[in-house]
């Protein structure tokens, strides 16, 4: 999948109205958090809408090393390299770059102040490690925030395949209860899910398979047909009143903070005294 992320970073901006709709609403819900970070990361980065928006929301403390840009598909990074201001590559202000798995971060632990994550997790078979990972870069009091894709992402292309016995071959994603419990289990507090449904149309079949294509998720997300089970799938897909065919995409909203260790690392329990 990375060589397909890969080959997409040129075509990537033209097909990913999805990304940018809930980055859009992923920087809502910061307006309703108090935080003040001194480091931030947008991980699984794409061409860094995210990494500019964090650029600009906090100013002076997502400048330069303090900011990082963090994908595994090294075109996209240098797409954020050229979509950054010339000023700002000149004088060293523009965000740092790091080719990594969000599982094996170069990071050293406890350095991050928040870490953005937008529709990159469900690209994994399990996020636990990676939101492992996560808690380990972050310092305490950090804070992560992501979007994922929920089950019912492509309900209708899922019906369609019933319809008429077709495989169901499109990934299959976690539900946000399930993520909760991840979160959790990795060491993170207070986690708080919630979900909502975003629903695009096109015009054609040919329209949705180029945009999956675009984005370089295709087979990762629709799985492997015969061209006959795929001609009839797309000929069974619902459409709504102006024929168009509603592709709806369940998006798993989620934050959560790194608390105070409870122990250290040689398993001894934190206890904290304090004086009246």
């Amino acid at each position: 999948m990375r060589s397909d992320f890969a080959g997409a970073a040129e075509s990537y901006d033209s097909a990913a109205a999805l990304a940018r709709e809930v980055g859009a609403r992923m920087a809502a819900r910061l307006d309703l958090v108090k935080i003040a970070p001194r480091r931030v990361a947008d991980i699984g980065c794409a061409t860094g809408d995210g990494i500019r928006e964090l650029h600009q929301r906090y100013g002076t403390a997502a400048r330069g090393k303090l900011a990082l840009a963090i994908d595994y598909a090294l075109p996209m990074l240098r797409a954020v390299r050229s979509r950054t201001p010339r000023v700002q590559r000149l004088t060293g202000r523009g965000p740092r770059l790091v080719n990594a798995d969000v599982r094996a971060l170069p990071l050293a632990a406890n350095t991050l102040g928040l870490v953005w994550s937008n529709l990159m997790l469900h690209w994994l078979d399990d996020p636990l490690p990676a939101l492992r990972e996560l808690h380990r870069v972050l310092e305490v009091g950090g804070l992560l925030s992501f979007a994922t894709l929920g089950p019912d992402t492509l309900k209708e292309l899922r019906a369609a395949a019933a319809e008429v016995g077709a495989g169901d071959t499109a990934r299959r994603f976690l539900d946000m209860h399930d993520l909760g419990d991840m979160l959790v289990a990795a060491g993170f507090a207070d986690p708080v899910m919630d979900m909502e449904v975003i629903t695009l149309t096109y015009a054609t079949p040919r329209a949705f398979l180029a945009d999956q294509r675009h984005l370089g998720v295709r087979d990762a997300l629709l799985g492997q047909q015969g061209w006959r089970d795929w001609r009839r799938l797309l000929e069974a897909w619902p459409r709504d009143a102006d024929r168009r065919l509603a592709a709806s995409f369940e998006i798993v909203y989620g934050h959560a903070w790194k608390p105070e260790p409870r122990q250290i690392s040689d398993g001894r329990a934190v206890v904290k005294f304090h004086s009246r």
